[in-house]
């Protein structure tokens, strides 16, 4: 089976060299890149299947550099972020980061975010007794998971891999009111902390990308103090 391909964008050269160490033996190939520039250079010349990319960056910060990525690549991406720093954490899931982590990660943690980044890049499995390859249409939107493509009257969307899994978990329980932490657990592939708020983050992201308005919505509809729910066919078609 071939190695993922990792690609570390960090100015430490012993932690990038500790991530290799550590990571090869579990089937990944690791890369890396010391400086903004160097990295994003790369990112665009080389093939991928994730990015391990630090905030704190000489010659392009790591928001401006994963900002630059976002226009030509949906690539999972994990940011490494100081402890507690949450304003450069929103910012980064709002660029496009798929998931992030405080600098002082341990190794095995940064092991499972990788495997669940990329296992839902490759393969997203739906709820029991759905189709996970069958194209879904609410009005204009269409998503195709055997393409992970999303279009909008008939305009490609460009989403993160999250951002997919998240907008295609949605779309299989149209009317179905999911929770935070269901919703991140069925999409993200892992358990998140009961306080994390990123999934607000994320569906900020998603509506802006679908022209949603949060106010009167044409797709994800807020339930307060509860989650989110896709807005099914009959009310979309009521609402215009």
């Amino acid at each position: 089976m071939e190695d993922t391909r990792v690609l570390m964008i960090d100015d430490d050269v012993k932690l990038c060299r500790l991530v290799k160490d550590y990571l090869e033996p579990f089937g990944f190939a690791v890369a890396s890149a010391h400086t903004g520039p160097d990295g994003l250079k790369k990112a665009k010349e080389e093939k991928h299947d994730v990015l391990i990319l630090d905030l704190m960056l000489p010659g392009l910060d790591g928001i401006s550099l994963l900002r630059e990525l976002r226009s030509f690549s949906s690539v999972p991406v994990i940011m490494l972020t100081a402890l507690g720093d949450e304003p450069d954490r929103i910012v980064g899931l709002e660029v496009g980061a798929d998931d992030y982590l405080p600098k002082t990660f341990s190794t095995r943690e940064l092991l499972a975010r990788l495997r669940a980044v990329v296992r839902r890049s490759r393969n997203y499995n739906g709820p029991s007794g759905a189709d996970p390859k069958s194209e879904i249409r609410l009005g204009g939107l269409v998503i195709d998971p055997s393409r992970r493509s999303v279009t909008n009257d008939g305009e490609a969307i460009q989403l993160t891999a999250l951002e997919f899994s998240i907008l295609h978990r949605l779309a299989q329980s149209p009317g179905q009111v999911l929770d935070r932490n269901t919703l991140l657990d069925s999409a993200a592939g892992r358990d998140y902390d009961v306080f994390d708020r990123s999934i607000d983050v994320h569906i900020s992201s998603l509506r802006k990308k679908l022209g949603d308005d949060s106010k009167n919505p044409r797709f994800i509809r807020t339930i307060r103090s509860v989650g989110y729910m896709l807005v099914p066919q009959s009310d979309e078609e009521a609402e215009k």
